[in-house]
């Protein structure tokens, strides 16, 4: 246990001690007129470009992973119009993003639905952010390992491979499986492109940099709805998913090939660290085997899986959670996950997650908050739209326009909550906020969630969520980003969104296992005699439930069994979000200005 920090900081003082006695530029201890080193003033400079890294002699930290090595290399050669060039791909690429993500929830509940499973609409969704949650950590190893460009260029083909799947399904089972692609490519390439911005950017201006590349959902919050709309009523819902296998390969080219283009000429200007050679084949293989920790991959990836999807999969089961496959499951997940604990902190030659990680007060309080966030939002949110289509008898287009208010207006909020921490180089300050107003929007949307009531009411509390929800989003980020150094950036990301997705998903398993066992028996309790032989298809199906016209008993059976519904949904959102209270009390409030972590021409 102990052997591993001894080695690695004598490999530390090995290398500092070999590149001064090779003379090198970049360690010259020369005497400034302060008293102090040109090396501890380069130090201090926290100038937001560092556009002077080469004069400096600036080179790559020999003690950090390849992937952070040759990131540093790029960031130093590179001149500041590839910069703003990686800039502007970010934020097409989350353009292209932003536009499918908004196209495909819209179908999501009509895709379910022409499967007879609307009650089943959210289930995959949490498949699909299951396997995500488990592919962030091993994607972070691979960050760090082999490269930023390589683990974005794997998670766009998963993210192509799940939408083609999707496009082609004839069966709920099959649009499972395609979620559960989807999703992970999805979410993997938002967080490859957010690794990459926090290693292009400073502390400083790193919530304005994430504002900047989030700002495109402001044009998606109303294009997408309209669009979904299109596809559904003019072409078909598979063309909704099939174009955007085209558009993702295409916005997804140029980042990695600017990305591995300067690699390139960052080792050309000799200024990338070059790997030991000199290994046979089965000598490299070992090497990777241990690098990448493909034991503790297996085991996480398969124990995170295993643990997760009996709640998203038990009301299939015959005998629902008593059933025998889903105990199964549950158990040998906890067991994978603690023999997963166990190997990495005392057995793995280079450990997948670095434990003292979690002895940072900050980088707790950051992933608390992203998971209690998440679990309020999704314990609510996912049979939202169907609500409005229901009770106020909006379109596709229209209901998704109200939802899509907090994409609007979060990205107006992104930017001028980054613009205010950039500026005063604090970011604690902004939740105390957030929280209360979050707090309180929830349980307005409580008091508002009867049948009938005016669409103006939805709408205020959307803009209510979204300047709160913004804010936590944003905060959770740079807080658990200025707890760490250059080296932990993938490792504290993929932690966030680990646990946001479990968030995710436990949210959505609820949602699914209120609404199941509450939607069915309002119905039976509020529908007409003469209904109740279409009972099945009013439960299963969407269109149904629209079909019979506003103000008729039938129509009115509906929304009652669905304000019945959400105003459960809601109130066990409230109870969660709570939380957030002390998880904020927990964080540092650290300065942003002081902090350097990355180097070379960066924002």
């Amino acid at each position: 246990m102990g052997a591993r920090p001894v080695i690695r900081r004598a490999c530390t003082v090995f290398c500092r001690i070999s590149r001064e006695e090779a003379g090198s530029d970049h360690n010259e201890r020369r005497t400034t007129r302060e008293g102090k080193s040109q090396a501890d003033a380069d130090a201090e400079d926290v100038s937001p470009t560092h556009s002077n890294s080469k004069e400096r002699g600036e080179m790559p930290d020999e003690t950090t992973q390849y992937g952070v090595q040759d990131v540093e290399a790029v960031t130093i050669t590179w001149s500041r119009g590839t910069l703003i060039a990686v800039f502007i791909n970010i934020w097409f690429l989350y353009f292209v993003n932003a536009f499918q993500i908004t196209v495909t929830a819209t179908l999501n509940p009509y895709v379910t639905s022409s499967f007879k499973a609307h009650s089943l609409a959210a289930v995959p969704t949490a498949l699909g952010d299951a396997f995500a949650a488990a592919s962030y950590l091993p994607m972070a190893k691979m960050m760090d390992v082999w490269g930023r460009a390589e683990g974005f260029l794997l998670m766009a083909i998963f993210a192509t491979i799940g939408l083609v799947l999707m496009a082609a399904c004839n069966s709920f089972e099959t649009y499972c499986a395609a979620n559960v692609f989807y999703y992970t490519g999805f979410y993997g390439m938002e967080y490859a492109i957010d690794v990459v911005t926090a290693d292009v950017s400073t502390l400083q201006n790193r919530a304005f940099a994430y504002a900047f590349t989030s700002s495109p959902y402001i044009i998606t919050a109303f294009a997408g709805p309209k669009v979904a709309s299109e596809f559904y009523s003019q072409v078909s819902w598979r063309w909704g998913f099939g174009c955007w296998a085209i558009m993702i390969p295409l916005a997804a080219a140029p980042l990695y090939t600017m990305l591995k283009y300067n690699l390139h000429k960052a080792e050309r200007e000799g200024y990338r660290i070059r790997r030991p050679s000199g290994r046979t084949i089965s000598e490299s293989i070992w090497h990777w085997i241990l690098e990448f920790d493909l034991f503790g991959v297996f085991i996480f990836t398969a124990g995170l899986v295993l643990f997760e999807l009996p709640f998203d999969i038990a009301n299939y089961a015959p005998k629902s959670w008593a059933s025998g496959y889903i105990i199964a499951m549950l158990v040998a997940g906890i067991v994978m996950l603690f023999v997963f604990a166990t190997w990495e902190k005392w057995f793995a030659p280079v450990p997948l997650f670095e434990y003292r990680l979690l002895s940072n007060r900050t980088v707790v309080g950051a992933i608390l908050l992203d998971a209690t966030y998440q679990l309020s939002n999704y314990c609510w949110s996912y049979y939202f739209t169907s609500w409005l289509q229901v009770n106020n008898d909006l379109s596709i287009t229209t209901s998704n326009y109200v939802v899509n208010i907090f994409d609007m207006v979060s990205g107006v909020l992104f930017l001028v909550t980054g613009w205010l921490i950039r500026r005063v180089g604090r970011f604690k300050w902004t939740l105390y906020i957030a929280v209360p107003l979050y707090i309180f929007t929830q349980g307005l949307m409580i008091y508002f969630r009867e049948p009938n009531m005016n669409i103006g009411y939805q709408v205020m509390c959307q803009v209510f969520l979204a300047i709160s929800g913004s804010t936590f989003i944003l905060v959770e980020q740079v807080a658990i980003l200025a707890a760490v150094d250059h080296q932990h950036v993938a490792t504290a990301l993929a932690l966030l969104n680990v646990v946001g997705t479990i968030g995710d998903s436990a949210g959505l398993t609820i949602s699914t296992a209120i609404w199941q066992n509450t939607y069915l028996k309002a119905l039976r309790r509020y529908l007409p005699q003469s209904a109740m032989p279409n009972l099945a298809n009013i439960y299963e199906d969407l269109n149904t439930q629209r079909s019979y016209p506003v103000g008729s008993p039938t129509r009115l059976a509906i929304q009652k069994a669905y304000a019945y519904s959400e105003l459960r949904l809601l109130a066990v959102g409230c109870g969660v979000v709570a939380l957030a209270i002390p998880w904020t009390m927990l964080m540092k409030d650290i300065n942003l200005k002081k902090k350097k972590q990355v180097k070379g021409t960066v924002f």
